[in-house]
């Protein structure tokens, strides 16, 4: 699998996007970042996302892109998946009405650009030959990251934004995580804050890949603080444990 890093930045600045991964061109995992980057042509492939958690830096990309549909006479309908709560989220405080019109009705109920879908914990769902699960993970809001499996047994798992999170290594077990893309948006001297706001430090990321069944093949990190970005990679690179780095917005990575 080849996934395209939109945006990994767990702020924003010039130069630095909020996260989105788009994996083989047709499907995303969270819509931070979309439009800005993507041309049309490419936007109108994407037909399913995979929304991990509803705070405005994961999920504002959907609104734009829906609207992009619309005013190009596209018939063309995107899913949106998520965790029950995280799709309640979305449809009662972004596609309302009154924040950002209620693309899924528009341009008619039947006929609408999107469709918003919850999806259970656990319970795969398949498209072609990609399966993508959700599993909890632990954040200051309803939160879930996801398994990706395609047809040639390969294997990753992003869990956007994440504190310490065992229970879902344990659910996970020991398959084999050929790629794992996990948040650290702090460096270990604000380790307080991440705790308390959902996050991890890279010592943290130590801890939770103790965790792990199986240690994953490569270990992506993403969410970084802009400000705190060289603090982090440095304090990644003294953990001295091998096939972890950062994601650097607009590359290309293979699993």
């Amino acid at each position: 699998m080849k996934i395209k890093v939109l945006g990994c930045s767990g702020g924003e600045v010039p130069g630095r996007h909020s996260p989105a991964f788009l994996v083989d061109g047709e499907i995303l995992l969270d819509a931070g970042t979309l439009t800005s980057v993507l041309a049309e042509k490419q936007q109108m492939r994407i037909r399913k996302i995979f929304i991990t958690h509803a705070h405005l830096d994961h999920i504002r990309g959907i609104a734009f892109l829906a609207d992009n549909i619309v005013t190009a006479g596209e018939r063309h309908r995107v899913t949106v998946y998520g965790i029950p709560p995280v799709i309640g989220t979305i449809r009662e405080n972004l596609f309302n009405g009154a924040v950002w019109p209620d693309f899924t009705s528009i341009p008619t109920p039947e006929s609408a650009v999107l469709r918003l879908t919850g999806m259970m914990e656990g319970s795969p769902i398949r498209d072609g030959a990609y399966t993508i699960t959700a599993y909890r993970v632990s954040h200051a809001v309803p939160s879930a990251g996801f398994l990706v499996e395609d047809g040639k047994a390969r294997r990753f798992f992003y869990t956007g934004d994440t504190g310490s999170t065992p229970g879902t290594w344990e659910r996970i077990g020991k398959r084999k995580i050929h790629g794992l893309i996990i948040d650290v948006s702090f460096p270990d001297a604000m380790e307080e804050l991440a705790i308390r706001t959902g996050h991890l430090t890279p010592r943290l990321l130590r801890a939770e890949l103790s965790m792990m069944g199986l240690p994953p093949d490569r270990v992506f990190v993403t969410h970084t603080k802009p400000r705190h970005r060289k603090t982090i990679e440095l304090e990644i690179r003294k953990m001295k444990m091998a096939g972890i780095r950062l994601l650097r917005d607009g590359e290309t990575i293979s699993v």
